[in-house]
């Protein structure tokens, strides 16, 4: 066969039931800017009324590579064919102009006979799926590479922030041959974002215009705009955003944007990591390596037994929100401070002001002792009075029942739990009046939440959480880079991110 150029950095995986659907939703992608398609013939009741349509799909849109895949149900695909149709299918969407066939290592194993052809006319892609977990990856690849391919795809599921790593260090450390390396679902996602810089062949996106066909994906429009897949290099700075839930954060929106403006060779992502897993978080995090994160819900107090030195405003706090890596040792400090007194400070005087705190976590600890040492007289009150009791004997404040705390009015009330956060936007922690005269909720997705409603209401002044988040992000990212932020370039993405949910 004639030399073929090398593939596409974007996949767009387009999976649909109707060849009409199948067309429509490529030509929107083409219009999109995409180039390279994989037409999941399987998800057609007659995989070969797609490949009849080809022809005319490709003579439309000559610049557009095709990649056909028909997966068999037992490699949880839709085709329910023998391996000889399956292959007959992939030779005839081959001649009809695909330039590239996916086929699972299982057909192929049993059919080493039939690929001689696929492989002298297009190029061949070897798949191995693997939808339950991640097993140890270099005999999956072993097994894989006794047959001949172009190239060989490994999929597998991240149930951990390690099984995201172990996919991209198999690419590292094969870097003559020509994979494909993914981890499914949201732990998987950095995948996604870093398979081609750590020397995967190509990345999967969902279309722009549909769902994806598989967990975790994201667009190809944000992989190229959002994420820079293309631009960012291999000596990139990594860093992320860690909490449990993470999809709501607009952190990446920010701060990706942030690296744009100042042309930084850099990207931020977002790491689900589950309470019991930020030992493996922090083994990924050495592996990878990662520069920095921003530390949230529920992990700020855990994450200082992993850190080799912390400051003394975030020891005392007992919180951590920020940690990066200076010469191999994870520093760990708290941004929440700031962000609590910098837009306070604007609305009153805090040395001579009342302030209820609500919650007892790590955001709540922060806002106390940031009050405390400018001088309020603060008052606690959380829905684990012992907790709540806890906190106040450290901070030199006054803890409260829910009873005691509504009937009384404070100056500030300071909202620092996740109640009234999407994806429950209408939780509330106060029944009825909020007691005071300037509410300050922390929680800024959605940026009027049920509380700051509640408080308007009630003709009470309100703030909002994203004052709060602009504030420690612009702390975080110096600390990051060491560079002034650009925080106009950081309140519109995180103005545009919250506008679009």
């Amino acid at each position: 066969m004639p030399a073929q150029p090398a593939l596409p950095k974007i996949c767009i995986a387009l999976g649909l039931n109707t060849v009409e659907k199948l067309m429509a939703h490529a030509r929107t992608e083409v219009e999109s800017g995409e180039k390279f398609l994989e037409f999941r013939l399987d998800y057609l009741p007659t995989p070969m009324d797609g490949v009849k349509a080809l022809p005319r799909f490709l003579e439309q849109n000559p610049e557009c590579t095709v990649l056909a895949t028909c997966r068999r149900h037992q490699n949880h695909g839709k085709f329910d064919g023998s391996i000889a149709e399956q292959i007959r299918i992939l030779e005839a969407a081959v001649d009809a102009g695909a330039v590239a066939v996916d086929l699972e290592i299982e057909s192929a194993e049993n059919a080493t006979d039939k690929l001689e052809q696929l492989r002298s006319s297009s190029k061949l892609v070897l798949s191995y799926h693997n939808f339950e977990g991640t097993p140890a990856i270099e005999p999956v690849f072993k097994r894989m590479a006794k047959i001949q391919a172009y190239a060989y795809k490994i999929v597998t599921t991240a149930r951990k922030p390690t099984d995201a790593y172990k996919m991209l260090a198999l690419a590292k450390a094969h870097p003559r041959e020509k994979l494909v390396v993914l981890a499914m679902g949201e732990p998987g996602f950095s995948t996604r974002v870093l398979a081609p810089s750590f020397g995967g062949l190509y990345t999967y996106a969902a279309p722009n215009a549909a769902e994806g066909t598989a967990s975790g994906q994201v667009s190809a429009r944000m992989l190229r705009h959002l994420y820079r897949v293309d631009k960012f290099t291999k000596a990139a700075k990594i860093f992320g955003v860690v909490a449990d839930p993470v999809r709501h954060s607009i952190s990446p929106n920010v701060h990706n944007r942030a690296f744009q403006s100042k042309r930084m060779d850099a990207v931020y992502l977002p790491f689900l990591v589950h309470s019991n897993q930020l030992k493996d978080f922090f083994q990924m995090a050495d592996a990878l390596p990662l520069s920095g994160a921003s530390i949230t819900i529920p992990h700020k107090q855990k994450v200082i037994r992993y850190l080799d030195t912390v400051e003394p405003l975030a020891k005392r706090i007992g919180a951590v929100n920020t940690i990066w890596k200076k010469a191999g040792k994870w520093r760990g400090t708290n941004t929440d401070a700031e962000g609590v007194t910098v837009p306070l400070a604007k609305r009153l005087k805090l040395s001579k002001s009342t302030a209820l705190i609500v919650g007892n976590g790590g955001a709540a600890r922060g806002a106390a002792f940031a009050l405390a040492d400018a001088g309020a007289k603060i008052s606690l009150v959380g829905r684990n009075l012992d907790r709540v009791r806890a906190l106040a004997r450290i901070c030199n404040g006054e803890p409260l029942s829910r009873e005691q705390a509504a009937a009384k009015t404070f100056d500030v009330v300071v909202h620092c739990t996740p109640m009234g956060m999407w994806p429950h936007p209408d939780e509330c922690f106060f029944d009825g009046r909020v007691p005071g005269k300037l509410v300050f909720d922390m929680v800024y997705n959605p940026r009027e939440t049920a509380l700051l409603k509640r408080a308007k209401d009630q003709g009470c002044e309100t703030i909002d959480g994203l004052a709060m988040f602009l504030e420690q992000a612009v702390r975080q990212f110096e600390i990051f880079t060491g560079e002034t932020a650009p925080r106009a370039v950081m309140e519109k993405a995180a103005l545009e991110s919250l506008s679009g949910h």
